[in-house]
């Protein structure tokens, strides 16, 4: 018998975009840098390495989430022990809101996703740290009309 998918993603962000803190991404922007504040950059090695990364975030897989917050995990990241705000962003906003809402139930706060994600961080202008390129390798999308 083929599996029946009962709850999609779509339902499952809409519900946590419910009950978390959603920012714009030009008011993410005005957060880089505070002392108070971490960015957690959810994308993963391959994103980073082809569209860049926000200069000083604190980069985690989606996948290792739970056990980094979890102090009692072996794999408990001390960043997550900090008295600060955690405003977590993928390449658009879905699998943050996913996980500001994991991260929430989990106890950690205050917690926030941010909206359009990595996307919307660099079209309001958020500093970006471009990936190395061999010389003469072009951007996937240079070149193109």
């Amino acid at each position: 018998m083929p599996q029946r998918i009962t709850k999609s993603v779509k339902s499952m962000v809409e519900a946590a975009k419910r009950e978390i803190e959603e920012i714009e991404a030009a008011d993410a922007v005005k957060l880089h840098g505070r002392d108070d504040v971490v960015l957690v950059d959810l994308r993963d090695p391959r994103e980073l390495e082809r569209d860049g990364r926000v200069p000083g975030a604190f980069r985690m897989t989606r996948g290792m989430l739970e056990f980094w917050i979890d102090p009692e995990s072996p794999y408990f990241k001390p960043i997550f022990a900090e008295d600060k705000k955690f405003v977590f962003f993928c390449a658009g906003g879905l699998r943050s809101a996913l996980a500001a809402k994991t991260a929430q139930d989990m106890g950690l706060k205050p917690v926030a996703h941010v909206l359009g994600g990595f996307r919307g961080w660099r079209e309001a202008g958020g500093p970006v740290e471009e990936p190395e390129r061999m010389p003469g390798e072009k951007k996937k999308d240079e070149g193109k009309k």
